[in-house]
């Protein structure tokens, strides 16, 4: 396993990097990810690890801020590392870059709390942009994992859930369906983040939510964002 440094590049004072590691079975994939991540001037790639036990241990060792995690691995795959970091309490955001399309992969990779699900095949610097967006807080689908969510909505039974939330809350939940951020949030209802979140939370207990991608499908299936 190569040895983590610094980013040489960085300004003394200057903003940290965005830290990430990198989840994957094929050596040559991180390689690949890691030497175009490198010459990002706001990317640091702190490490790499072959399966999802050794990503799951090098995430509480490193503390990235993101994580880049395929989904199929030998040993522990992407979901249940991804189940495994939540259980420990580590909210790092994890960013799936997977050549798996499946609506059987995709989904239970966002049930588990992926912050976004792209594939391999994604243009290098729409990567780099994907890394900051979650970073920043935003949920990231690409159109057809969208729809796959959507799709499986529409086949469970629906409940007029909506009429319970707050009109606050409703429109906390707008914004999060606008991909904002809870800081983002915050500053836009001159609000603290500790209410957003607090809302947030709220919002997720009376919608029977599992995490703020299934609220903002929600949202935009039930009309919520603009």
């Amino acid at each position: 396993m190569p040895a983590e440094e610094g980013k040489a590049g960085a300004a003394p004072g200057g903003p940290r990097p965005i830290r990430v590691l990198i989840v994957d079975d094929h050596q040559v994939v991180r390689r690949g990810l890691r030497t175009f991540l490198e010459i990002q001037d706001d990317i640091e790639v702190v490490g790499e690890a072959a399966d999802g036990d050794e990503g799951v241990a090098r995430a509480g060792e490193l503390r990235p801020d993101v994580i880049l995690m395929d989904v199929k691995m030998p040993g522990t795959d992407g979901v249940e590392a991804l189940r495994t970091l939540r259980a420990l309490g580590n909210e790092v955001r994890v960013l799936i870059v997977t050549s798996f399309t499946e609506q059987r992969t995709v989904v239970p990779a966002l049930r588990a709390g992926a912050a976004g699900y792209v594939y391999k095949d994604i243009d290098p610097e729409a990567l780099a942009g994907a890394i900051r967006s979650v970073h920043a807080g935003h949920v990231l689908l690409q159109p057809e994992v969208a729809g796959m969510l959507l799709a499986q909505e529409e086949q469970a039974p629906q409940q007029p859930r909506g009429g319970s939330l707050t009109e606050r809350e409703r429109e906390v939940l707008g914004l999060i369906a606008d991909g904002r951020s809870n800081r983002e949030i915050a500053r836009a209802l001159v609000l603290s983040e500790k209410t957003v979140k607090t809302h947030v939370s709220n919002i997720l207990m009376k919608l029977d939510l599992a995490d703020r991608t299934q609220a903002a499908l929600w949202a935009v299936r039930h009309g919520y964002s603009d």
